[in-house]
């Protein structure tokens, strides 16, 4: 039995170095799948948003559709490619669909804001009067209990 251990690490071991050193057992080609993606999908993302003036590809109610398209083309060529999705290709895929369609996009309606200061303001007072209170408890205690003893 306690021979068993340390075959049991020195397998274990190498399963972990044969699982980083082999490549997956999928089915997925990923330079294959990098290229359908482009040619399936991106060239339809293209020419929908071509149809839309370029002044609206900022606004994400008029481009919704295009890109949950898009991401259900991507999702589909993985499928039908026998790939994992989402994958690093389709990481990349999107980093550049965003690079060339949606870069010059304001984040103003997408930024988180302070709430109001009728909500901000109950939790900032509430914790400084508590620690000033606190304070103020122990101070006086600690004068009152010197004629205890």
């Amino acid at each position: 039995m306690a021979s068993q251990g340390p075959s049991l690490l020195k397998a274990g071991l190498l399963m972990l170095l044969a699982a980083q050193i082999l490549p997956p057992a999928s089915g997925c080609n990923r330079g294959a799948y990098e290229i359908k993606i482009d040619e399936f999908c991106q060239a339809k993302f293209r020419l929908d948003m071509m149809g839309l003036e370029r002044s609206a590809w900022c606004s994400w109610p008029t481009t919704m559709k295009i890109y949950e398209e898009l991401t259900n083309c991507t999702h589909q060529v993985a499928l039908k490619m026998d790939c994992f999705w989402p994958n690093a290709v389709v990481d990349h895929f999107f980093m550049r669909v965003h690079t060339d369609y949606f870069s010059d996009c304001a984040l103003t309606g997408r930024l988180l804001h302070d709430p109001p200061i009728s909500i901000l303001a109950p939790f900032i007072a509430v914790p400084v009067l508590m620690t000033l209170l606190m304070t103020a408890a122990v101070v006086w205690r600690s004068k009152r209990t010197e004629g205890m003893l």
